[in-house]
């Protein structure tokens, strides 16, 4: 007999789990939520102690029905969702729907709790790995729905819901339609923007390092510091082309030697942040594709004989914490392989984050044991470089640290009554230790990996030294860096905002609301997403501060602990959001109807020039234009807005290289029948593209040509197909410059032949009189007459073979090939 029904959120993870469990129960999936907030209305009763309306989602009425129909002949649902805030959502759902008590169906959030009236019946299992053990034990301690972690997640979903949907249609009125704010991503956001002002503003300062080649031997350098035992910063040339020539002379003595001996600590295993930030910097993988790796090694992998196989523990943590069982068995795997030098005498233990969810574990292989070389020819090949990611450093967290030798050396360098001071630091790895397996990924270089570099000789106070060569250098202080994917996720993560479940979404959402563009893998804001960001934190100054949405993540953590209760935090929040929301009605600045003045004239009348706002973005017009009146100048031109493009955008952030952000292989420069563009070298597996202009405004380009038709200049401006000549009064005259191929339209006899594209981006040959003739050919018509049939022209085609000058008459079989000598002409 049947034991009882199991319901996960995916197929994947149902086929696992199902495996583990037997014939006793059937394990089926609920395809992720089953309901949400209504897409058509609020949803969210705000004088109503927030009372919500939560409905099937459409789409999912079969599945709802479906797990309806197999539960009414259970002894026992199991809601086996994630182990985390969604989860528990999910589970509180489908309790609803599947409860017998029609009670549980309202819609009112307090009869949640009244929602399982058969306790036993309905119940709530949770696993941080799906292996044998972990999901039988599971299954041997079932438990309630827990209330708390529901209510947390709801708290989110309607704050999300309150400020996406009044504050966008704001956005639609002031700006343009399709905009969106949300609360966190527009936090994000504000983040990219800030760091994209504060290069702007940061002003180069100079500075200047001089090293001494000395030698003892072998050779090394030494770097100045000041003098006597005084630092000194060297600011320009001058000074430095004086401390260069009082050096010239000098003798130099070995002041004092330090030895000791430096310890370097394992790093914990992964979080989901530290997890998306390594991924991006070793693998070049975007944040949203290391999840979803990581979602199918956490859901199962086939593994030949063994079967499906979850690989690694659940992926959305802030925990650091590791199962005793893990530990015994990653410590007796060390012992085995690595020997007893490497294994510290207790496990090392890592300290929690204050906010960090407890009853999780870190990131870790569901077992030390299943090395990733093991597995490799069951893994796709971005499935093994996570996975390897993930054992390593979960290995390394529990090895001894490493050891190095550190010795730091002072020069004194006389010169007449003067005494320069240099310093060199240098260290020698003594014991590898964690590092036999794992290295932590760095943002560029630092003091450790410069003292690594040097190589000393055994020095003594007092020791005499030979001056090879001075090296002074120019150098300027350097702006922050514009944030990738890593680092904006570390800086999330440091200020509080957002949660593990989170991070892929927010980075994900400004990406594809345009709001930021990619340059160089570095974001960038677009012109919508300064205008944005300027509006809402100009008029929401409580909602979208940085330190109020980190407050508000702790007061979500609090509802979760059950220290608060959400509608009390709701209403905190409702009151700030409401005022706010009243005076942004009021005040928020119309960008649709600005006419912001410029000093800028009119190039065909000579009045000013305004900043007007379109749907693509600010623009150049004239001042003295009148909807009205018909005669009045219509003049407009781009307007080149102060942002990084392909062209002045920072060379260390262009000229780098590019990976793809889906497999992580390496980005090059293609030409395609559209122009440049960027194309991954992992073709076919990876077919990953990017436009070289995409998010870029070209300029157009003014011609000497005289437009036919008006007499004014020709420019050749730039479309989606590409370049092409029109006149430069459009849209009053709207000229465009064909491209004639010689000859004459065979169909009207009238109309010449122009080259043309099409919408689908391949070439067509029309006739110039379009619409009056309507003769097309995909071929290029070439006016010589069909010795065969006698039609009035033959066409150029590109064989397989090679081209061939063939007949357009689908009955008549002429064809000849084409001389390699015009061929090659017309390949040119």
């Amino acid at each position: 007999m049947t034991k009882g029904l199991v319901i996960v959120e995916s197929p994947a993870k149902a086929k696992t789990i199902q495996k583990y469990l037997g014939k006793g129960f059937t394990v089926e999936a609920s395809l992720g939520h089953v309901k949400d907030l209504p897409k058509s209305t609020l949803g969210v009763d705000v004088e109503n102690d927030f009372d919500t309306e939560y409905v099937v989602i459409p789409g999912k009425e079969k599945v709802v029905a479906r797990l309806k129909k197999l539960a009414l002949g259970m002894d026992t649902i199991y809601l086996a969702p994630d182990p985390d805030r969604e989860g528990e959502a999910i589970a509180a759902h489908l309790a609803e729907e599947l409860s017998d008590d029609p009670k549980g169906k309202k819609k009112k959030k307090k009869a949640k709790k009244g929602a399982e009236p058969e306790p036993e019946r309905i119940r709530r299992v949770t696993f941080n790995e799906i292996t044998q053990r972990a999901v039988r034990e599971a299954f041997e301690h079932p438990r309630d729905i827990d209330q708390n972690l529901v209510d947390a997640q709801q708290a989110r979903r309607v704050l999300d819901r309150l400020v996406g949907y009044q504050v966008s249609p704001l956005l639609w009125d002031k700006v343009r339609r399709g905009l969106s704010a949300g609360r966190v991503q527009t936090v994000a956001l504000r983040l990219i923007v800030e760091r994209e002002r504060e290069i702007k503003a940061f002003e180069k300062k100079e500075y200047w390092t001089i090293d001494a080649n000395l030698s003892k031997p072998p050779a090394f350098d030494a770097r100045f510091q000041g003098k006597g035992e005084e630092k000194i910063e060297v600011t320009n040339g001058e000074d430095a082309e004086k401390i260069r020539a009082a050096l010239e002379n000098a003798d130099w003595i070995v002041r004092t030697v330090d030895r000791k001996e430096r310890r370097r600590n394992a790093t914990p295993p992964f979080t989901t942040s530290k997890l998306q930030q390594d991924s991006s910097r070793k693998l070049r993988f975007s944040v949203k594709r290391t999840m979803m790796i990581a979602q199918r090694l956490y859901e199962g992998v086939e593994l030949g004989e063994e079967g499906l196989v979850g690989l690694i523990t659940y992926m959305r943590t802030d925990s650091v914490r590791v199962s005793n069982e893990a530990l015994a068995e990653v410590r007796e795997y060390i012992k085995q392989q690595y020997g007893d030098q490497y294994l510290p005498e207790a496990p090392n233990v890592y300290k929690e984050k204050k906010a960090a969810q407890g009853a999780h574990e870190a990131i870790r292989p569901s077992s030390a044991m299943r090395h990733p070389d093991q597995i490799k020819q069951y893994l796709k090949e971005d499935e093994f470089k996570v996975y390897k990611l993930i054992w390593q450093r979960f290995v390394a967290s529990q090895i001894t640290p490493a050891v190095f030798d550190q010795t730091t050396v002072d020069i004194d360098a006389k010169s007449g009554t003067e005494t320069f001071w240099f310093r060199v630091t240098g260290s020698v790895e003594k014991f590898d230790g964690f590092l036999k397996v794992y290295e932590e990924s760095k943002e560029g270089k630092d003091e450790e990996d410069e003292e690594l570099k040097h190589k000393l000789p055994a020095l003594e106070p007092g020791q005499k030294l030979i001056l090879k060569a001075l090296k002074p250098e120019q150098h300027f202080t350097e702006p922050p860096p514009r944030y990738n994917e890593a680092s904006l996720v570390k800086e999330l993560e440091e200020r509080g905002i957002g949660r593990p479940s989170t991070y892929s979404a927010i980075l994900s959402t400004i990406q594809e609301r345009q709001y930021v563009q990619k340059l160089g893998g570095k974001f960038t804001p677009t012109e919508i997403g300064l205008v944005v960001t300027d509006l809402l934190v100009e008029n929401f100054p409580d909602i979208f501060d940085i330190q109020y949405t980190a407050r508000l993540e702790e007061e979500l953590d609090e509802i979760e602990e059950g220290k608060e209760t959400w509608t009390h935090a709701l209403g905190d929040f409702y009151k700030k959001f409401e005022k706010d929301l009243r005076y942004a009605s009021k005040h928020m600045e119309n960008i649709k109807r600005m006419e912001k003045p410029t000093d800028e004239k009119c190039e065909r009348c000579g009045s000013p020039l305004v900043i007007k706002w379109g749907k693509h973005g600010s623009f150049y017009a004239c001042s003295s234009y009148d909807k009205e009146d018909p005669n009045s100048c219509t003049f407009t031109k781009e307007n080149p807005i102060n942002l990084p493009d392909l062209d002045s955008a920072d060379v260390q952030e262009t000229t780098q290289e590019e990976y793809c952000e889906n497999c992580g292989r390496v980005m090059v420069l293609k030409r395609g029948r559209f122009g440049q563009f960027m194309a991954c070298t992992g073709y076919p597996d990876c077919k990953t593209t990017r436009r070289l202009d995409q998010g870029k405004k070209v300029p157009d380009i003014p011609l000497d040509e005289v437009c036919p038709k008006c007499g004014r200049n020709m420019m050749i401006r730039h479309g989606r197909y590409g370049e092409f000549t029109t006149c430069s009064g459009y849209p009053e005259c709207k000229y465009v410059k064909q491209n004639f191929i010689g000859v004459k339209c065979p169909l009207c006899t009238e109309g010449d032949l122009v080259e043309k594209r099409a919408r689908k981006g391949n070439t067509f040959y029309g006739c110039g009189n379009y619409p009056k003739c309507k003769f097309t050919s995909a071929h290029k018509p070439i006016p010589e007459k069909c010795p065969s049939c006698g039609s009035e022209y033959l066409v150029e085609k590109f064989l397989k073979s090679g081209p061939v000058i063939a007949c357009p008459n689908k009955e008549c079989e002429y064809e000849r090939a084409v001389p390699v000598e015009a061929a090659a002409v017309g390949g040119d």
